[in-house]
Formats: structure tokens, C-alpha cells, sequence
């Protein structure tokens, strides 16, 4: 049997995305744009990319982040991207 996680990576988009949100407090435009800086870098395995789009949420729910009155990741304009291309730098390298 898989795990949760495991589960997870394999639903419909919308789905996934909404699993993000509950679980990580992001909108589905912040999670298209962190799919598509994924998909840019190379990463085109959909699988893969889910796995990196996880990590990465984890990674910023490590840092202190600005969270609005709906408990979602506020990043301020450039904000977004900057968190990526920290866990990029750090994670991925």
C-alpha cells in the first residue's frame, strides 16, 4: 500500500492542488506559477514535479511567511520567485 503522499501525486490536477491549498494555504495561481518555474528548470515528469512542488511547500513552511487574514502564503511582489530559487540554490544543487 502507498503512503498518503504517494496517493496524492497521482490525483486529477485540480485535486492535487486543492490538497495543496488545505494543506499549505496557497491559491491555485500561486500553484500553477510554482508548477510552471518547476516545468521551466527541466523538470517535465509530472510525478517528479509534484514531488519537487511538495518539497518545496514544505521548505517555505519552514521559513517565517506573511500569512493573511484566510491563511495564505502572502510573497509580496517577486516574492514567489524568490522562494524558489532559494530552495532551488539550497535543495536542488
Amino acid at each position: 500500500m502507498r503512503c498518503a503522499v504517494e496517493e496524492e501525486i497521482h490525483l486529477p490536477d485540480i485535486s492535487f492542488c486543492r490538497v495543496c491549498e488545505n494543506a499549505y494555504g496557497i491559491n491555485r495561481g500561486v500553484y500553477n506559477t510554482i508548477d510552471e518555474y518547476f516545468y521551466l528548470r527541466g523538470h517535465r515528469d509530472i510525478v517528479r514535479r509534484r514531488k519537487l512542488i511538495l518539497s518545496f511547500l514544505h521548505f517555505i513552511g519552514e521559513t517565517p511567511v506573511k500569512l493573511n487574514k484566510k491563511s495564505c502564503y502572502k510573497f509580496g511582489h517577486g516574492g514567489l520567485i524568490e522562494k524558489l530559487d532559494a530552495f532551488t540554490n539550497t535543495r536542488l544543487s
